[in-house]
């Protein structure tokens, strides 16, 4: 929010005149009751609108304690949700395929929304999320019932036509993402989704939504639409408040009004959703310095307060644990973004390189964001097919005693050689893959492990097959080895392994002209929606890498050795099956090549190197593409987020 002077209209005999009296806080949305917070409210200009925008979860399962923080101390405009992963999509795909009704993220329903909604409607806040999934119309009928039960008379809109499902006999040779050579869809395709813009959710508020429900969208259109939403017409009437002959106008400068074309300012828009999109991960949470951050328990969600000149203000409510500095924004800036000065949305092509970061003087847990660049988006929208490879079983079983870590590994490979005997009697393939890890054992770290002589470690086994049947033998196996092998197994964790389908992704390009978005509100059908044309053309940016780039030269060295948490910012996410690191420093400069050389080590024989992108000669960027090998072993056997990348130590 901004501060304002109150403007007054003061009606006299046959003229009228404004009088300023003391600054009042405004927001965007439609005024209802809003109540006193603690709050700050940091625009200082009133050249500038500012709106508030807070988000209340980074994943489907994020905590419940976000919303009721948001809506009574984050004194908010909006209130956005982001629910979806690719794993995620999958997850709902499989549910609606047993359940019409569901497919949906159904904690968005019942525990985001229903026990908060009056408070929600009584503030003014209007909420934006993604958690429609695979269903978002069902979803908005939940939603329905809901607001009715509360007896509250809500708009619910509702953006549909992300699934490409209905169009899958009329898809042939599509482009792949990373190349652009067309190739044929899997036969096994379970779901395909296109990561929609901000543009359909800017029109269910400019049409009147107080909820907006969208099936896939890319994560931070859920601030971008709320920043480029142009209040209705019927809103823009300058609303009064008459006592006797004075009017109070609230809406007289209060319009964004963002154009499609306006690419610096959808780049901050981006920014700013991409900021807070992952809820915690900005105000503290899996930040290097995990150790300086306060209370966990009661971490702050993050707020952006957002100009309509594109800078912004990220903070979190008052009275809430967690940290916002330079660092911990910093490192959610690099996260999962890849070539910062290219990375591509469907509104948008943001250049990130030359973003500032600083912090408010006189003010804790806050920070300005400035600098963010854009130019004209793709013609295509980026499409997440998933598609069936088999299955595979997970068996967790913790083991202690002395020399824990032999009996460990002795067990499991023992009950792997036991299986491959049964399949080979029954005519069965072998594994597709098998992972075996002794968690304890420090498998993860190779050559570097140390070995200490755990007393108590557990048995991870991961494996993969193409036929069901297969694994649920070896999840049966797992159990006799409580008394046919090493004493010592406490147990099996969760029970008998339970066998999985695998699904993995397969990314390609989709025409925006050729995919119809629809736009529901309160159940009906109310228009389609059409991109705006954009002035595309393709530039080509040479990847920015380390001069020294050869393995054979030699390398700095000293008397100390450091561990990378020590001498920079660090933050690791994953896409599919790949794995980006963002590296955030002051003084690294002239150790790009130790860095990578140390990388190389954790990549497959064939595979590309990580590629160093420099960031405002302060921050860099690497994009693993391909499964890890270490660390950790990641394989088509587990699903891991890839946050360990980031402050993994390699060192002895």
């Amino acid at each position: 929010m901004s501060v304002f002077p109150r403007l007054l209209c003061v009606s006299g005999a046959g003229k009228s005149w404004f009088c300023v009296s003391r600054p009042v806080c405004l927001s965007v949305s439609r005024t209802r009751n809003r109540t006193s917070s603690s709050a700050r409210c940091y625009g200082s200009s009133t050249r500038t609108r500012t709106v508030r925008i807070g988000c209340a979860s980074g994943f489907w399962g994020d905590t419940a304690t976000a919303v009721p923080q948001l809506v009574h101390g984050g004194k908010l405009d909006f209130l956005v949700f982001d629910y979806l992963s690719e794993i995620t999509m999958s997850l709902l795909s499989a549910a609606r395929a047993k359940t019409p009704t569901l497919g949906y993220a159904p904690d968005f329903v019942h525990m985001a929304l229903a026990p908060f909604i009056n408070d929600i409607h009584r503030k003014g806040i209007r909420v934006v999320s993604n958690g429609g999934g695979v269903n978002p119309l069902a979803c908005a009928d939940a939603i329905r019932d809901v607001v009715k039960k509360a007896g509250l008379d809500l708009k619910v809109a509702v953006v549909t036509g992300d699934d490409l499902m209905p169009q899958r006999e009329d898809l042939s040779g599509v482009r792949m993402v990373d190349d652009g050579v067309k190739r044929e869809l899997p036969a096994t395709l379970h779901s395909m989704n296109a990561y929609l813009g901000a543009g359909p959710i800017r029109r269910c508020l400019d049409l009147g939504a107080d909820v907006v429900v969208t099936g896939r969208c890319v994560d931070s259109a859920v601030a971008l639409g709320p920043l480029m939403h142009t209040v209705c017409k019927q809103q823009q009437q300058m609303e009064m408040f008459q006592s006797k002959s004075i009017y109070c106008f609230l809406f007289l400068f209060l319009q964004f009004d963002w154009k499609s074309n306006d690419y610096d300012l959808l780049a901050a828009g981006s920014l700013a959703g991409h900021l807070i999109e992952c809820g915690a991960q900005s105000t503290g949470g899996v930040f290097t310095d995990w150790h300086k951050v306060p209370d966990w328990d009661n971490i702050g969600f993050p707020v952006v307060e957002c100009s309509s000149d594109g800078s912004l203000v990220l903070s979190k409510p008052p009275n809430t644990g967690g940290l916002v500095s330079v660092g911990t924004v910093a490192e959610q800036l690099v996260y999962e973004i890849g070539d910062p000065r290219r990375y591509l949305l469907p509104d948008v092509t943001c250049d990130f390189s030359a973003v500032r970061i600083r912090e408010l003087s006189g003010e804790d847990d806050a920070v300005r964001v400035t600098g963010a660049k854009g130019s004209a988006p793709s013609h295509d929208y980026k499409v997440c097919a998933t598609f069936m490879d088999g299955f595979r079983a997970t068996a967790v079983c913790p083991v202690g005693g002395v020399r824990a870590e032999q009996k460990g590994r002795r067990t499991a490979e023992s009950i792997i050689k036991r299986t491959r005997r049964m399949f080979k009697n029954l005519g069965l393939e072998d594994f597709s893959a098998v992972n075996v890890q002794i968690l304890g054992a420090e498998d993860t770290f190779g050559p570097n492990a140390r070995d200490k002589g755990s007393r108590e470690v557990v048995i991870w086994m991961a494996v993969h097959h193409k036929q069901k049947k297969a694994l649920e033998m070896f999840s049966r196996e797992i159990a006799a080895a409580g008394t046919g092998m090493a004493p010592g197994l406490t147990g099996i964790v969760g029970g008998r392994p339970r066998v999985s389908p695998v699904l993995k992704p397969f990314f390609f390009l989709h025409p925006k002209t050729e995919l119809k978005v629809n736009i529901h509100m309160d159940g009906h059908q109310v228009e389609s929606f059409l991109e705006a044309e954009s002035d595309t053309h393709e530039e080509e940016v040479s990847p920015l890498t380390s001069e020294e780039d050869s393995p054979d030269k030699d390398l700095p060295s000293g008397k100390h050795s450091y561990r990378l948490e020590e001498l920079a910012y660090t933050r690791s996410g994953d896409k599919g099956d790949s794995a980006n690191i963002g590296e955030v420093f002051s003084t690294l400069t002239s150790y790009f090549t130790v860095l990578a050389n140390a990388c190389s080590g954790s990549f497959r024989s064939g595979s590309s190197p990580p590629a160093l992108l420099l960031l405002s000669e302060e921050t860099s960027d690497f994009f693993c593409g391909g499964e890890l090998l270490r660390p950790p072993h990641r394989t088509r056997t587990e699903e891991r987020c890839d946050t360990i990348h980031s402050p993994w130590d390699p060192g002895p």
